[in-house]
């Protein structure tokens, strides 16, 4: 028996520990942080074992070298870290964020024009009611109110009125509108495809609804005091010129507006149409006629009754009857609202009448003329409000 038999354990070929260990590189070691294994025969006592060839211990350690130099070379791009399990950069908001910054931005744009049309508004309206109170102060002072506030016969004088400087407002919105109508209808009135023609109808209809509005609101303001309405003190200076029971006469507008119908190129009137419209204007001069004659009654009865009362103060009579007689007066001049609505009523039965003779281009053409008729007389005001006048 030998040595080796004695000193150790019988060998297990591949799967010996010991051997295997001591087959390892000492570089190998080195590079792992550890200390080559103690040979076995140091720790058992017995022979050692025979060194093994050259290049059978070499192998290892060059494909060792060559797989740690591809590991130095191989030099990885780092991942940025994500924000977010789905790989979202917090530097870089998402869609969903932009739309709802966009959406922000929009909201407060859409606010601050709200805000700014607003503001307009009312500064507008007040500079309204500072011209109205400032012509109110001229027409009293002409009629004999000294700045102190009281008149020649030693009246106050009454306090502005509210329901003309809402009707003047009213009237002012309503100037707006129909400027902005026409425009719309001389622009429907430049095509000539059926689509244009459709759309005058529309127009046309919103036109005379836009009237009707304006009569509404004259006769909710005759209601409360007809002489406010009589008086045009909330129209332009020219348009007060040409008032006829609070608005325009409606044979003289037929007259006016009757040759222009078939101007810019449209179709003039036809036979029957011109027999239509004089028949129209021959009608609404009659009812105007009859108007004018209830007017005239009316006046001559109050004045009447103001005759009677001072009468029956000279002969001495108690005030109780005086105070009687001026109440008929007051009582007979609730009449006037009465004409005003009639008026009104007249106007508005002549446009429409106007409106069934008329083909709708015609008719168009006749809104718009209209509407120039009444923006050149508010312009005409304007330029003699400003006119140069001589220092008294």
């Amino acid at each position: 028996m030998t040595s080796a038999s004695v000193g150790g354990p019988p060998s297990m070929g591949i799967y010996d520990y010991d051997r295997r260990a001591a087959r390892q590189h000492p570089a190998a070691f080195a590079a792992w942080g550890g200390d080559p294994p103690f040979q076995a025969a140091a720790v058992t006592g017995a022979a050692p074992s025979p060194p093994a060839p050259v290049a059978s211990v070499m192998e290892p350690d060059v494909k060792f070298v060559v797989k740690a130099a591809a590991e130095d070379d191989d030099d990885p791009v780092e991942e940025q870290p994500s924000s977010d399990s789905f790989g979202h950069d917090d530097a870089r908001p998402n869609d969903k964020a932009l739309r709802r910054l966009a959406q922000n931005r929009e909201a407060a744009r859409k606010s601050r024009l709200r805000k700014k049309a607003y503001i307009q508004t009312l500064e507008s309206s007040r500079m309204k009611l500072a011209k109205l109170e400032q012509e109110l102060t001229t027409v009293r002072r002409q009629q004999g109110v000294f700045v102190g506030g009281e008149s020649a016969t030693g009246l106050t004088p009454p306090a502005l009125d509210p329901g003309a400087a809402a009707l003047e407002l009213e009237y002012a919105r309503w100037a707006e509108e129909q400027c902005r109508h026409a425009g719309e209808l001389r622009s429907a009135l430049q095509s000539n495809d059926d689509a244009s023609d459709a759309r005058l109808r529309v127009l046309l209809d919103a036109g005379l609804a836009h009237y009707d509005a304006l009569f509404r609101a004259r006769s909710a303001a005759a209601s409360r005091d007809a002489f406010l309405v009589l008086s045009g003190a909330w129209r332009a200076p020219a348009e007060r010129f040409f008032l006829w029971i609070g608005g325009f006469r409606p044979s003289a507008l037929i007259a006016t507006l009757a040759p222009r119908l078939g101007e810019e190129g449209g179709p003039p009137l036809d036979e029957a149409q011109d027999a239509a419209v004089r028949a129209l204007r021959q009608t609404a001069r009659q009812l105007e006629d009859a108007l004018a004659q209830g007017m005239e009654k009316l006046q001559q009865t109050v004045n009447d009754a103001l005759l009677l009362a001072a009468v029956d103060d000279d002969g001495g009579l108690a005030a109780a009857q005086q105070r009687q007689q001026m109440a008929g007066a007051v009582g007979r001049l609730a009449g006037l609202a009465s004409f005003v609505d009639q008026a009104d009523h007249l106007r508005q039965q002549t446009l429409r009448n106007m409106h069934r003779i008329l083909t709708p281009r015609q008719a168009a053409r006749g809104m718009l003329a209209l509407a120039d008729y009444c923006h050149r007389l508010r312009a005409l005001s304007s330029l003699w409000a400003a006119r140069p006048t001589e220092p008294a």
